[in-house]
């Protein structure tokens, strides 16, 4: 099989990571992989996974859409693919305009992702409209039945983002060297009792929360310091100086640390006693808490979207009602005195083989019905 991705560029994010993992395991069982987006810093590890990468700004939210598709065109005309997988709304546009120019014995089959909770407009529709609909959780699946009722429930299909658990298991430790660079250089850690919080920089992630939660904290007793990771993103400067004031308003400062974009995430998370999710809309999937609870490390997070899913099958103690900082601040001074323990593994259906499986076998599916 030649499978064809599409989406807007290969920059850093959950999509693309999909996208990744999706050509590295495609690959890895003999099929063919192309990659069609504007390009980016992921180019080179689509290339290291087998596939291959053709450039092409089809995320382009402008009338040059209607010209991309036309190139696009020809592109499934010199590559014949047998399937046009689809994870972003512009290419969707994109793909299906190209689709109709093409003979009806050229088309692709067409599978779209839902990887988020898309606003409910003809301008989402785009993304019901193909043979088959890939929800990345059950909460996008309902959202997809609820939002367009029209889509027969049978051309939707849940199939879970995943974890490589070879990397994220309760075996995992930092290497000393981490370890003692990561004590000298955070000395204001020693003794406190450590959150992470991670995300990027952003209004609905939740960073608001984190000072209301500290301060009920630190009124405890409860020597609580929380890290922040995540990068700030070009637009949101004004937000982070809005953060700090905030922090500063409210005597918690000296109890957060700016950790920014981080590569060893995971050795972060490892070192921290609870990792927290405070989004204010709902995740789609929650990669950064699953892998949190694969390392066998507390997650406390609100209680909707794929976190509240993970949390469920993992950790339901976890769960707390969106917005209610009280009670996660309350959760976390019972969880100061007594630690939770996590009995079971993260495994199916969150596995990366799942994930791979599950879409070949909808691949394999689609053309023997084409």
């Amino acid at each position: 099989m030649k499978i064809m991705h599409l989406l807007p560029a290969l920059s850093s994010g959950g999509v693309e990571q999909v996208v990744l993992e999706l050509c590295e395991g495609i690959t890895a069982c003999g099929e063919e992989c192309v990659v069609v987006s504007a390009g980016g810093s992921m180019v080179e590890q689509i290339l290291q996974k087998g596939a291959r990468h053709i450039t092409l700004p089809i995320g382009e939210k402008s009338p040059a859409t209607v010209w991309h598709a036309l190139r696009l065109a020809r592109l499934l005309h010199a590559e014949r693919p047998d399937i046009l997988h689809v994870h972003s709304r512009v290419p969707a546009w994109a793909g299906f305009l190209a689709c109709h120019l093409l003979h009806p014995q050229e088309r692709p089959c067409v599978v779209t992702t839902f990887h988020g909770f898309y606003s409910v407009n003809a301008y989402s529709a785009i993304m019901t409209r193909s043979q088959r609909i890939v929800a990345v959780s059950a909460s996008i699946h309902n959202h997809i039945l609820t939002a367009y009722p029209s889509v027969p429930p049978d051309r939707v299909l849940t199939i879970p983002n995943s974890i490589d658990t070879n990397s994220f298991n309760p075996k995992f430790h930092p290497s000393s060297e981490w370890r003692q660079r990561w004590e000298d250089e955070h000395p204001e850690l020693k003794g406190k009792f450590v959150l992470c919080l991670p995300g990027r920089i952003t209004r609905i992630k939740g960073q608001v929360l984190i000072s209301n939660i500290l301060r009920r904290l630190l009124d405890k007793g409860v020597l609580a310091h929380a890290l922040i990771v995540g990068e700030t993103k070009r637009g949101k400067e004004k937000f982070l100086r809005e953060l700090e004031n905030l922090y500063e308003r409210e005597g918690v400062s000296q109890a957060i640390s700016w950790l920014g974009h981080r590569s060893d995430l995971r050795e972060v998370m490892c070192v921290s006693d609870v990792v927290l999710s405070l989004t204010l809309q709902p995740e789609s999937f929650g990669k950064t808490t699953l892998e949190a609870l694969a390392l066998g490390r507390p997650v406390a997070g609100f209680d909707h979207g794929g976190v509240s899913e993970q949390l469920q099958e993992y950790l339901p103690e976890g769960r707390v009602a969106v917005g209610d900082t009280m009670a996660i601040a309350d959760l976390l001074a019972r969880w100061h005195k007594n630690p939770p323990h996590l009995t079971k593994p993260v495994g199916s259906p969150y596995l990366r083989e799942d994930m791979i499986r599950a879409h070949l076998e909808l691949y394999k599916q689609l053309l023997n019905t084409h």
